[in-house]
């Protein structure tokens, strides 16, 4: 099963890294979308079929955790897996975000931090 995944991040060479980082975990990848902003995000999960999505928390026009809160609340998209990638990693942010989100990695990261986590959510994909 190839994997369709969405990059949101007001970053465009983080975009690249992701996907890159992406492309070396050997994972069987369909379509890559991106995005700049949640809202971007959110008009990309309207348009296509994405299996994962790799969101960044602090945007302009809409920022990630407003991005999932929507994500979540609509009942064709809940199910859509999250990973977070961010540099905020603030207690009390995460504790607000935990409970909608599948995974977290902490900018700067690793290929290897990111690939795994990726890893094992797809694996949890792959179990349900």
């Amino acid at each position: 099963m190839a994997l369709n995944v969405l990059v949101v991040d007001d970053s465009a060479v983080m975009r690249k890294m992701i996907i890159r980082t992406l492309q070396l975990t050997g994972l069987p990848l369909g379509e890559v979308h991106e995005a700049g902003d949640g809202a971007e995000g959110l008009a990309q999960l309207d348009r296509h079929w994405i299996d994962l999505a790799l969101v960044d928390l602090n945007m302009p026009v809409m920022n990630g955790e407003e991005m999932i809160e929507k994500l979540r609340a609509n009942p064709e998209l809940k199910s859509v897996p999250i990973v977070v990638v961010s540099t905020d990693g603030s207690e009390t942010r995460l504790a607000r975000i935990r409970p909608n989100v599948n995974g977290f990695v902490r900018k700067p990261f690793t290929p290897e931090q990111l690939g795994e986590e990726i890893t094992r959510i797809v694996g949890e994909i792959g179990r349900e």
